[in-house]
């Protein structure tokens, strides 16, 4: 990579939004590093749009690469031994990388479209918070312990997610990431390099996942589970399985003002009926349906439209009933294409089974920071890194309350005093895997 990917396009010490968003708090300065508020302030203003409050933080782009800029930054003045890996991954190593057996804490720092401030940053923000907490505690690991932060996550940009994380464990060949493209047609290999990374070198790297004995990943909760229960911090069972279809309705490009409604072949009704069969499958069955992204030709507001292509995002408790939920959404597209003139064509763009989190450091977390009260155990039906190298290296996941259950919007939220609760608890749990 050049200088300027490990630079960082635009972050700088002096570059700080005003104040930083809600529930932003925690402690000062503790151990070596910025403390929690001024790492938080720092990473607030990158990516941020001034218009909707949310953040625009997509993967090889400038407040990519600014999030990077911040991240090695991070590494650099707890003394930490910083590397990227062949998929653009960031580490930051306490003890020797290659001594195996080690203990690997973070999240990722991109964003969906003008998302919250919390999914995905706050596990980043808070692993380096923890291992601030391990020096004040005057404790020493014993096993290698690391921070991290996987590249595209979210998939906002190439509309795959996990990407790193799926390079990383031979989820997703080499071949095909490169070839993924945005919605100017720009490939991930070509953002890649212009990043200033050598798409050349991405692929699987079972070396590196060898070398961890465990993955634990803190994640503000994309739900009110925590807050119904009155807990600020919660530990994960399982990831619900869930995937991506892209539908195709084609149908046949006319005049809005002048076709008869009998004579009209429109992509539209159809896509719109399927919407509304995929809410009322879902409800049926306790499961989750969304079209939440659509793209339309001509697109012109007195056209018919020739093309309505709309994304799904299904997600269920088990594998079966996801099958059922979207099929039965695929059957209902059908026969109302039928009816419209449409044809419908439906493409399964990705799909994670369900993840059983490892049952013994599940259970140890919940040992670790449940001492006094025992800690909410729960599923959640988003997608997360540790979801995908649970096949690969024990993983699990910690949740801190989101109040509002709301999350992939600026509204996003978790209280300064909850921060500060999942920092402990995330230190407790890396004292007690890597430090005894």
């Amino acid at each position: 990579m050049n200088a300027r990917s490990e630079a960082g396009g635009g972050y700088s010490r002096a570059r700080q939004a005003p104040a930083p968003p809600p529930g932003s708090g925690g402690s000062g300065r503790t151990g070596t590093g910025a403390g929690f508020q001024t790492m938080w302030r720092e990473l607030a203003a990158v990516g941020r749009d001034s218009g909707s409050g949310g953040y625009r933080r997509y993967a090889w782009t400038p407040a990519d690469t600014d999030c990077r800029a911040w991240f090695r930054a991070q590494a650099e003045d707890r003394g930490l031994a910083y590397e990227t890996d062949r998929n653009g991954n960031q580490w930051a190593w306490l003890g020797d990388s290659a001594a195996g057996d080690a203990v690997v804490t973070g999240s990722h720092l991109d964003s969906v479209p003008d998302g919250g401030a919390f999914d995905g940053p706050l596990g980043v923000v808070s692993a380096f918070a923890a291992v601030d907490e391990l020096r004040a505690r005057d404790v020493r690991p014993h096993r290698p312990l690391a921070v991290v932060n996987f590249g595209d996550e979210e998939g906002a940009r190439f509309g795959l997610a996990c990407v790193g994380s799926r390079l990383t464990a031979g989820r997703l060949a080499a071949r095909d990431a490169r070839e993924l493209r945005d919605a100017d047609g720009v490939t991930l290999a070509h953002a890649m390099e212009r990043a200033g990374y050598d798409p050349d070198a991405i692929g699987a790297d079972p070396e590196r996942l060898a070398r961890i004995g465990a993955f634990v990943e803190l994640h503000v909760e994309q739900g009110r589970a925590l807050d119904l229960d009155g807990h600020p911090v919660g530990v994960a069972s399982a990831i619900w399985p869930h995937g991506r279809w892209r539908f195709d309705f084609r149908g046949q490009a006319n005049h809005a003002g002048t076709t008869r409604l009998e004579d009209r072949h429109d992509p539209m009704l159809t896509y719109a009926e399927t919407v509304l069969a995929a809410r009322a499958r879902a409800r049926t069955s306790g499961a989750l349906a969304t079209f939440g992204k659509v793209a339309v030709e001509p697109n012109g507001v007195n056209a018919i439209a020739s093309l309505v292509r709309g994304w799904l995002d299904s997600r269920a408790a088990d594998e079966d009933t996801l099958a059922e939920v979207v099929a039965g959404i695929e059957q209902a597209a059908r026969e109302h294409g039928a009816r419209d003139g449409v044809s419908v064509e439906v493409v399964r763009e990705s799909f994670t089974p369900v993840v059983e989190f490892a049952h013994d450091l599940r259970d140890r977390l919940a040992a670790l920071i449940g001492a006094d009260t025992p800690v909410p155990v729960l599923p959640t039906g988003a997608g997360h890194d540790a979801g995908i190298l649970a096949s690969a290296v024990p993983t699990a996941m910690l949740f801190v309350r989101n109040p509002t259950g709301v999350s992939h919007s600026p509204a996003e939220f978790a209280a300064e005093d909850d921060c500060a609760a999942g920092v402990t608890a995330l230190a407790d749990v890396l004292e007690g895997l890597a430090c005894r």
